[in-house]
């Protein structure tokens, strides 16, 4: 007997009717409105009970916007159980339900400075001010996690709960006494306070979500589709055993009730939210101090909340969100509340991460080394304010772990500037008319049999005049990271290989510049411009140029250290493994690789054409190593910059650091010694406090060291 409220069937019906209304609302009608009362209180299921949406946050909010308007247009058609006649529930049969001492409500949600508008208009209004006034506003992140509420006697946490249904929770004691940043004892008596209820989230520090999810792939176990499932998915298993080992963490966020030693209820502390946090903050619990900010009007607020939409990804933990709340606490009570939210308060959210979508086809596309990738494309959809319809796969074992299937409703994420990427496969509305992907066996482009080294995962056309791989190699050359051609770009290199004027690298150094002048959309001046750039790269150190020549694995830092042992580029294809692993840091694997280039005849040829026709091939003063004296101020160190940094920019920086000895790495670990912090240090000073081994300089400290104060 299936035990879901909701069969397979019905879940595909919800889901269809789900994307059809959110792009072509149905007419209005009672059973419209019916209809979608259903279809939101699914979706809270999904959401709150099985912590597996199958929609973005966006998206239902979308929905519930289009219930609330069909019922404020239609009242009678309003039913006794609609959802937005109460807080969407996560109550199950698993736990003892609990009344909380205050109901927990919903916030509103705002998407766009004009939401935020009305917001402040609306409170002003509350409240008698005039329009001109100004309110004063706390700022604080709205985290992607669990909500909860912990209660605190006589000093002591005697019980905690899920929002549940705003009234009552579901009881998790135990599990939260496992979560360490929530104290099990705090001294409230010690300002008059007998019992005292506080609000919360649950949720895991993105680095730490990474580490569980890679146990679990390691383990061969399904990967958990993002950090709030895990958190919330722990808060409620039936051994805090398990809640313990995801690494569960907890922010308070508010100050939901207080009563004193004889019973009577407290007014809210110090007269202001931001006092309240700032007092909770002392008593040992973990409040988003760092992020929370009292702005002095809505134009302020409007700023902040951009301002942390564009960095959110800087953030340790997942926030989806800003939260603004009117910080005078009187005239939080004035404006009052809604059976739903507080009138004092309101989300703004940030653009979707995650999608739903429909995975129509899989195009397999060849890299600059024959690396094969997986494309899928998707029924176009919003995330992060772009409109995606291709999502990288990455290769063959990414979509057999995920059983990731042709025609598969899919879960799609876009986090900053990361390439999407599906999440996973939802297998519960699957019809049965879903496929397999099948990999291809040879190259899409040569029909050359394609080939897997055993410790890597991707397929390759070791084809090395493959079409596909010449073009994708002279993109990369004229790349920034590359030869830093200005004005090149993959779009002119496409257009000119087109006109077969373009072949090999060597090309790239003997265009005729009429012809290109006379191409539509250039003209002389821009293809008098293109030959300037193209003359400045043949000047580039060759650490440059070797990483210019795509072999597979010579990245930046291995072409470095390759230039600074030649005099010529070409001295190389006379070196053996052994000459190559002895310089520190480049392995027999790159070595290999280099090696089979440089015996490569054709290959030899192409760079003797590009020498001749005036491209750097010998070692530059860039190229050659500083010496460096071993009472230098950083000798032997490792050195990393974080944040923004005011009198220097990063890479400067990075080039005093190295002149006094250090190495500069890419990353916290163990391997760090000194981490430089600017403004907005984000993570990585979070993971150097936590290491407890790294030392910690400002800016002004840095400069400093090196006699630069």
């Amino acid at each position: 007997m299936n035990k879901q409220p909701y069969p397979a069937e019905k879940q595909r019906q919800y889901f269809d009717w789900s994307k059809t209304w959110l792009e072509h609302p149905a007419k209005p009608s009672a059973e419209h409105a019916g209809q979608l009362g259903d279809l939101i209180r699914y979706h809270e299921w999904r959401y709150y009970v099985l912590n597996d949406p199958v929609i973005s946050d966006y998206e239902y909010d979308q929905l519930y916007k289009q219930l609330e308007a069909l019922e404020l247009a239609h009242p009678e058609w309003k039913l006794p159980d609609s959802p937005t006649q109460r807080v969407s529930s996560d109550l199950t049969d698993l736990f003892r339900n609990v009344e909380h001492l205050r109901p927990m409500l919903s916030l509103d949600n705002s998407y766009n400075a004009d939401d935020l508008h009305a917001f402040d208009e609306q409170v002003k209004k509350l409240n008698g001010l005039p329009a001109a006034a100004e309110v004063e506003y706390s700022v604080e992140p709205k985290f992607d996690g669990g909500s909860i509420a912990v209660v605190y006697e006589n000093d002591l946490l005697v019980r905690a709960a899920t929002r549940g249904n705003g009234v009552e929770g579901e009881e998790i004691t135990n599990n939260i006494k496992t979560v360490r940043s929530i104290p099990l004892k705090a001294a409230f008596s010690k300002y008059g306070i007998r019992r005292i209820e506080l609000r919360g989230e649950a949720l895991i520090a993105k680095d730490k979500f990474q580490k569980i999810n890679a146990q679990r792939e390691a383990a061969g176990l399904p990967l958990f589709a993002n950090p709030r499932n895990t958190a919330t998915g722990g808060l409620r298993t039936k051994d805090p055993r398990e809640t313990a080992e995801r690494s569960i963490d907890a922010f308070i966020y508010q100050l939901g009730y207080a009563e004193d030693q004889s019973g009577q209820i407290l007014t809210d502390r110090e007269g202001s939210h931001a006092a309240n946090m700032q007092f909770l903050h002392t008593l040992g619990f973990k409040v988003p101090l760092d992020v929370t900010k009292v702005c002095a009007n809505i134009e302020e607020v409007i700023q902040y909340c951009t301002e942390w939409e564009a960095k959110r990804e800087s953030y340790p933990f997942e926030i989806d969100g800003m939260v603004i709340k009117v910080n005078d606490l009187e005239m939080q009570e004035r404006a009052g509340y809604t059976s739903h939210h507080p009138r004092w308060a309101i989300a703004f959210k940030f653009k979707a991460k995650q999608a739903t979508s429909t995975l129509l086809h899989v195009e397999f596309q060849v890299g600059k080394i024959g690396s094969i990738t997986p494309v899928a494309k998707i029924e176009p959809v919003q995330l992060a304010g772009v409109t995606v319809s291709s999502v990288s796969l990455h290769n063959e074992d990414f979509i057999r772990s995920r059983d990731i299937r042709l025609g598969d409703k899919v879960l799609v994420e876009r986090a900053g500037d990361v390439i999407p990427y599906i999440v996973k496969s939802l297998e519960e509305l699957r019809t049965g008319d879903e496929k397999p992907i099948d990999f291809p066996k040879v190259c899409p482009v040569c029909q050359h049999p394609l080939f897997r080294e055993p410790e890597e995962a991707a397929w390759r056309c070791v084809n090395y005049q493959c079409e596909a791989q010449v073009l994708q190699r002279m993109i990369h050359h004229v790349s920034k990271d590359a030869m830093d051609i200005e004005g090149f770009g993959r779009a002119n290199v496409e257009r000119f290989y087109a006109l077969g004027w373009l072949q090999n690298l060597a090309d790239i150094y003997r265009l005729d510049y009429e012809k290109i002048a006379g191409l539509e959309g250039f003209g002389k001046k821009s293809a008098e411009n293109l030959k300037e750039a193209v003359e400045k790269a043949k000047k580039n150190p060759i650490k440059r140029l070797l990483h210019s020549l795509s072999i597979h694995h010579l990245g930046k830092r291995v072409s470095e250290l390759l230039a600074a042992e030649v005099d010529h580029v070409l001295e190389l294809r006379h070196w053996d493994l052994e000459r190559f692993v002895s310089i520190k840091d480049v392995g027999p694997v790159v070595a290999q690789n280099i090696i089979a280039f440089f015996r490569q005849e054709d290959n030899i040829h192409m760079l003797e054409e590009m020498e001749a026709l005036g491209v750097n091939f010998k070692q530059t003063d860039q190229d050659r190593p500083k010496k460096v004296a071993n009472d230098a101020p950083l000798a032997g160190k490792t050195i990393l910059f974080t944040g923004s940094l005011e009198k220097m920019t990063r890479t400067e920086a990075q080039a005093m650091a190295t002149a006094a000895g250090a190495k500069n790495i890419s990353a916290v670990s163990g391997n760090l010694d000194i981490l430089v912090v600017g403004a907005n240090a984000g993570s990585k000073l979070t993971k150097a406090q936590a290491l407890g081994t790294v030392t910690i300089w400002t800016e002004e400290e840095f400069l400093a060291q090196m006699g630069k104060s």
